[in-house]
């Protein structure tokens, strides 16, 4: 039977169907091995299995590559302890190291040729690592030097490194050129930390594809970083992409660029002990000049304006010069101001804007105090106070080649550092001296600067170092003063010289006649307030960014006393040939002062060393306007005292006002616009108070109370008192017997007069110009008198005295009880 048939052997039709067939022998053997063809289903799934191992081949062979490699994520912590470096995330390979096809077009086969996108492989690790930097806040620490080449960062390298060794900032170094550098080293060493900015195939990248690479790392960075200020150097240096993108990019994100001149590692090393904040505020700053030149005194006027253009500014903008001229000016100043050119032209064609404005006064016979004041307070008014500055200088000054960088040191240091606490110091700081005066401001005695101890050399040598000082006085001859500062002053003069004379006692000067007028006005505010001066105290003594010269010194005009003898009018002295040898002292001829030569080094051997004491404005020492040395505690007490008797005394407020202190305002220190609360003062009343003391002690000595002043004021007011009763008819006895009885009818208080004494209405002006032509008068009898006494009796004499005496006593108490309740001191 076959094979099929014993499958399917009990099936009725196969086994028919295989009785049919002819019968086979059953001796018949097969052979032992026969070709049999493979089933159909054997072949075809030998074939799909072909296929898909040539699928398989096919995509392993043609897997698309990713755009960037993988990054190895495992940290591999450095040697430096606390400083993870930036080859943490460092790439393993960049694929834009090799050279990027060339287009077709012939016109664009060059050496920077390529276009096309634009991917930063390492910048996305570098910004990472830095996280810990605090790059999320607004405000931070982080400073960026950016270059674009290996010449411009070989300049910016050691001003880096310099910033980063003082540790008030958080050092980065972007590289944004097509140049690679490798700072690993360096930033190592000295804590810099390096952002990878450069684009793939940046050696081969076209100028636009540069331009636009260097503005979107700049806003990458400005994303993650925040960066405070981004220094670069000298565009002349550095490439015209990179100087573009960074110009523009800054200015869109709100950012300062510092673009430092050329030399600026030996210059402008200064610029590294500034903070974040004081470099911030690098490109809003604007300084303006003020000069106020006196009759006759062109000759000063022209030196200091050949120092002016003469300085070095580093690049940054040119001060805004004013000039109040006087009423006479002569030919050379004439010709000089016409070829004057400030800011001047420089080589590209960039126009050209005129810095300077003149003012011409016009001819007065005379000048007062309030005028004089009034003509240079005005010529200033800063449109933004908080960034807007006045730097005043005499024509007596002759400035030093690097003033200007001594000034926007100590302005960024000390006026916009992010590291001063707040409400210190540095609130009360009007401003910034470029000069140490010689003498306090009466010019009656010396002055001496302070000294502080260092003991550099070991503990047991302690040396006396000079060092910078706040001095509650101010300064005419040259001294920068804050914008806000300055917007005060002009509310306090405003209200003072409005202030009625007659109601105000006439206050004894503070500031010798050799000084202008304003700085009286001046001195009021720093005492009222509590502000001072910075000013400089250089370890040599003939160091100085300012000398003032003096052999053609003018004093003020609102001081010049006129002529009252020509000089034809002056006797011609007796000769005698024989004996008269015309002796001259050469000591005579020498200056009234020690002039210190202009300063014509770098400015950072003038600046205390790192480590030193005596750089924090907390640290510095503080001295009254009478050269005592204070404390901060007690320079604030000395100020509310002052305010206080200032109100009473010149701003006619009562005892029960209560001040209202605003910024840059100073109208709380006055109440003639306040009836309310307004004292009504006579004569008597205001000699009762005590006005402050002229007196200038040693800078030695320590603080104490100024003395009082004594004055005859009170007696001759009772005496001008009886003399209106006596022109009204009346005697002493009939004045007193008309007080008593409206005193016991009305119950008024010993305080009120009669029609015959002085009320508080009376204290007019007509008043005042009666009470002076009574003192005329009074001194006239008294010479009279003196005259007449003399021939009579010394008994007489006596007895009138005696007789005199006794009145004196009495209305001297009556003007005393008048100014019960009020405070006799400042």
């Amino acid at each position: 039977m076959s094979r099929l048939g014993r499958m399917f052997a009990d099936d009725e039709e196969l086994g028919k169907k295989d009785d049919d067939r002819k019968h086979r022998p059953t001796n018949l053997q097969l052979p032992a091995w026969s070709a049999r063809k493979p089933a159909p289903w054997r072949r075809r799934r030998v074939l799909y299995a072909l296929i898909a191992c040539l699928a398989l081949y096919l995509f392993v062979k043609n897997i698309p590559k990713p755009d960037h490699p993988p990054v190895n994520l495992r940290p591999n912590y450095g040697t430096s302890p606390g400083h993870v470096p930036n080859e943490i995330f460092k790439p393993v390979t960049d694929p834009s190291t090799q050279k990027p096809p060339r287009p077709d077009k012939p016109a664009e086969a060059e050496e920077h040729y390529y276009d096309g996108p634009i991917r930063f492989y390492k910048l996305a690790a570098s910004l990472y690592a830095i996280s810990r930097l605090r790059g999320q806040l607004q405000l931070n620490k982080n400073v960026l030097f950016a270059a674009s080449n290996l010449r411009s960062a070989s300049e910016l390298i050691p001003i880096a490194c310099e910033m980063a060794t003082w540790d008030r900032n958080d050092v980065h170094f972007a590289v944004m050129g097509r140049d690679d550098l490798e700072l690993d080293e360096i930033q190592l060493v000295n804590g810099i930390d390096e952002d990878y900015a450069r684009p793939d195939f940046s050696p081969w990248s076209s100028d636009f594809r540069m331009e636009v690479s260097v503005a979107a790392a700049l806003g990458h960075v400005g994303t993650f970083m925040h960066p405070q200020v981004v220094i670069t150097d000298d565009p002349s240096r550095e490439d015209a992409f990179f100087t573009r993108a960074i110009r523009a990019k800054a200015s869109e994100l709100g950012k300062s660029v510092i673009e430092l001149p050329k030399d600026a590692a030996e210059k402008m090393m200064w610029i590294a002990r500034l903070d974040s904040g004081s470099l911030a505020a690098w490109q809003t700053t604007y300084v303006d000049i003020l000069i106020h030149a006196p009759p006759r005194s062109s000759g000063s006027l022209l030196r200091l304006l050949r120092s002016i253009e003469s300085a070095d500014y580093f690049g940054h903008r040119r001060p805004h010069l004013t000039i109040e001229l006087p009423a006479d000016i002569d030919r050379p100043t004439k010709q000089y101001l016409e070829r004057l050119v400030w800011p001047p032209v420089d080589s590209s064609a960039a126009s050209h804007a005129s810095q300077v404005t003149l003012r011409h006064r016009i001819p007065s016979r005379t000048s007062t105090v309030e005028e004089a004041s009034i003509r240079l307070v005005e010529s200033f008014y800063p449109a933004r106070p908080a960034d807007s500055h006045v730097l005043v200088l005499s024509p007596q000054v002759e400035l030093s080649p690097v003033y200007f960088h001594f000034l926007m040191y100590h302005l960024l240091e000390y006026k916009y550092s992010s590291l001063a606490p707040p409400n210190t110091e540095v609130g009360n700081l009007m401003g910034v001296s470029l000069e140490l005066p010689n003498m306090h401001l009466n010019e009656s005695t010396m002055f001496h600067p302070p000294m502080v101890h260092s003991s550099s050399k070991g503990p047991e040598e302690s040396l006396e170092e000079p060092t910078p000082f706040l001095w509650q006085a101010p300064n005419s001859n040259v001294a920068l003063y804050f914008g806000d500062k300055w917007v005060e002053f002009h509310s306090f003069l405003t209200s003072r010289v409005s202030v009625d004379p007659t109601t105000t006692l006439e206050r004894p000067k503070l500031v010798s006649e050799n000084y202008p007028s304003w700085l009286e006005y001046i001195l009021e505010l720093m005492r009222a307030r509590g502000y001072t001066l910075l000013y400089p105290n250089f370890p040599s003594s003939r160091d100085s960014v300012a000398t003032v010269h003096y052999e053609l010194f003018r004093p003020p005009e609102e001081f010049t006393k006129p002529k009252t003898k020509s000089a034809t009018d002056t006797p011609v002295p007796h000769l005698d040939p024989e004996t008269e040898t015309f002796p001259t002292d050469p000591n005579s001829h020498r200056p009234k002062y020690p002039e210190k030569a202009p300063l014509n080094t770098k400015l950072t051997s003038l600046l205390p060393k790192r480590g030193t004491t005596g750089q924090a404005i907390s640290e510095l020492t503080l001295l009254s306007h009478q050269g005592n040395e204070l404390s901060s505690n007690l320079l604030t007490a000395t100020a509310r005292s002052f305010s206080n008797g200032f109100r009473r005394q010149v701003g006619l407020c009562a005892a029960t006002f209560k001040p209202k202190v605003e910024a840059m305002k100073a109208g709380d220190l006055f109440c003639q616009d306040k009836p309310e609360v307004r004292a009504g003062r006579s004569f008597a009343d205001l000699d009762s108070d005590q006005p402050f003391a002229a007196s200038y002690p040693p800078a030695h000595t320590r603080h104490t109370l100024p003395p009082v002043v004594q004055d005859d004021d009170a007696i001759r007011q009772s005496e001008f008192e009886a003399h209106l009763s006596r022109q009204a008819g009346k005697t002493e006895d009939a004045v007193d017997k008309k007080k008593d009885a409206v005193e016991e009818k009305e119950g008024k208080d010993a305080g009120k007069h009669d029609d015959g004494k002085m009320s508080q209405e009376d204290t007019t002006q007509d008043g005042r110009a009666k009470f002076k032509d009574f003192l005329k008068e009074a001194e006239k009898e008294k010479e009279v008198k003196a005259k007449v006494t003399s021939s009579e009796p010394e008994e007489k004499q006596k007895g009138e005295a005696k007789d005199d005496k006794p009145k004196e006593k009495t209305e001297g108490k009556d003007a005393e009880e008048k100014s019960s309740g009020r405070d006799r001191g400042w």
